[in-house]
């Protein structure tokens, strides 16, 4: 028997980056792209390497183009370590794994280092597989948790929990990283939201601009620690923007959400150095009157529109600098 297991990319509505430092966000899934995990038992243990794990090219030109849309590492380290951490985790609470082995793979077509969450999506799809294959019971914060700790702590990538809580729990969700809260349970506290609140939404991301999620947070948690205060009321701002536009949810007043999403990112522009092409993508969404952010760490953005007729202007105006807008099918 085959076991398939999916997970969808993140996008991350409000609050962000604020989740890596006791903030408050909204995110949601949304099923456009995908990464899919195939795990079936055999006699050996094998993880087998896919196209993200590419080491053959044609041309010195092909290996940098690969490097530069990819980065330097394909999915086969993020199943090893997903693998020792579920191994961990289940020898830590004492639970009985059998004796089968299995081969995995994996295959993914989110785009990479546009912070949509591409990398925990492959972990994610992974954790479900094994958890399915071995028959184990593991909540949904604790599944983020472990998730997160993949990246975090097995492969050294700074990363807050605000996509593995969206992939974990599989729909759109508010999250309270409360330090206090966090410091007693171990996790947030974490409320699904109704996907059809959502005011029209769309994507926009241009690969060339793609980024790590790791330089954001490297210099951002070196500021955070040491207590610079812009930085520690940036946070407070974001999570109040959270706050909020969860209110304004409720009552569809899509005129707040909308401005909320523009405050967000320009309490990060004044924050974080951000590269002219990140900012164009924004500012282009905002000459026709749409909202918009950032997805995640760079490279993709997420806004608001109100009418189809301002969404084919988007488009339109977007294509002009190759960039690639979609309409996302939200996750509920």
């Amino acid at each position: 028997m085959i076991i398939e297991t999916f997970c969808y990319p993140r996008a991350a509505v409000i609050g962000n980056p604020s989740d890596g430092y006791f903030g408050k966000t909204i995110a949601f899934l949304f099923s456009n792209f995908q990464a899919k995990v195939q795990l079936y038992h055999t006699p050996e243990l094998d993880i087998q390497p896919q196209r993200l794990d590419k080491t053959s090219f044609n041309s010195i030109k092909e290996m940098v183009e690969n490097v530069n849309s990819s980065g330097y590492y394909g999915g086969i380290r993020l199943l090893k370590a997903t693998i020792k951490v579920f191994y961990d985790y289940c020898q830590e609470c004492h639970i009985q794994l059998d004796n089968r082995n299995f081969t995995i793979r994996y295959d993914s077509n989110i785009p990479l280092r546009l912070g949509l969450a591409g990398s925990s999506a492959i972990i994610t799809a992974c954790m479900k597989a094994l958890i399915s294959f071995y028959g184990v019971a593991i909540p949904k914060p604790i599944l983020a948790n472990l998730v997160l700790s993949v990246e975090d702590k097995e492969l050294g990538i700074a990363a807050g929990l605000q996509d593995r809580v969206a992939q974990a729990y599989g729909q759109p969700v508010y999250m309270d990283f409360n330090k206090e809260t966090m410091k007693k349970q171990g996790f947030g506290n974490y409320e699904v939201l109704d996907a059809s609140l959502f005011p029209n939404m769309y994507i926009a991301f241009r690969k060339n601009l793609s980024e790590g999620t790791e330089v954001l947070h490297n210099n951002l948690r070196a500021r955070f620690n040491i207590g610079e205060q812009k930085v520690l009321d940036a946070m407070e701002k974001w999570a109040g923007f959270t706050e909020n536009f969860r209110e304004a949810l409720k009552i569809k007043d899509c005129k707040t959400m909308h401005e909320l999403i523009n405050a967000n990112f320009d309490l990060r522009r004044s924050l974080i150095a951000i590269t002219k092409g990140n900012i164009e993508m924004v500012e282009l969404a905002r000459s026709v009157g749409a909202s918009a952010k950032f997805t995640g760490s760079g490279g993709a953005i997420i806004g608001t529109y109100e009418d189809e007729d301002m969404y084919n202007k988007l488009v339109k105006t977007l294509a002009k600098k190759e960039i690639e807008v979609i309409k996302p099918n939200i996750v509920n």
